[in-house]
């Protein structure tokens, strides 16, 4: 399977100046919420250092760990479609310092730049689909583990 794409390593170098300035430094404690499933999603990261898991609950006592996303990892795709809520929940699994993005004025970027935007969009997309495949691997994985019910 091939390597993950880093969001700013995949941009151009004019394109990532122009995301760089409108990012904003950040931390999050460990075992701080990052953002919860259904909430408002107006903003997005990439992680410099920590590690933050995404999750999805099943229950109202249970959550399944999705994702576990470390240094270069976007954080926070659900800003860029509507109706702009976050899919999933995202906790910090130890400290974590990000750059942090408006979504309102990446938005504002890309709707002066459609170059910047198309970069933006395809780069996210592949980073998604890279995600898609990674989850969809572990399922099978884990069904071949525990079976497959007959």
């Amino acid at each position: 399977m091939p390597t993950p794409l880093r969001l700013l390593h995949a941009l151009s170098p004019e394109h990532r100046d122009r995301l760089m300035g409108v990012a904003r430094e950040v931390s999050f404690p460990a075992d701080g919420t990052v953002f919860e499933a259904g909430g408002t999603a107006d903003r997005f990261w990439v992680i410099r250092s920590g590690t933050v898991s995404l999750y999805q609950q099943v229950l109202a006592d249970r959550r399944i760990t999705v994702a576990q996303l470390g240094p270069g990892d976007l954080l926070g795709w659900s800003w860029l479609f509507a109706p702009h809520t976050w899919d999933f929940g995202a906790e910090a699994f130890s400290p974590v310092r990000a750059y942090e993005f408006d979504a309102a004025e990446v938005r504002i970027l890309c709707d002066r730049d459609p170059a910047l935007e198309l970069s933006l969009t395809r780069t996210i997309g592949a980073i998604l689909a890279h995600r898609l495949e990674t989850t969809r691997a572990a399922l099978i994985e884990h069904y071949a583990r525990h079976g497959g019910g007959r």
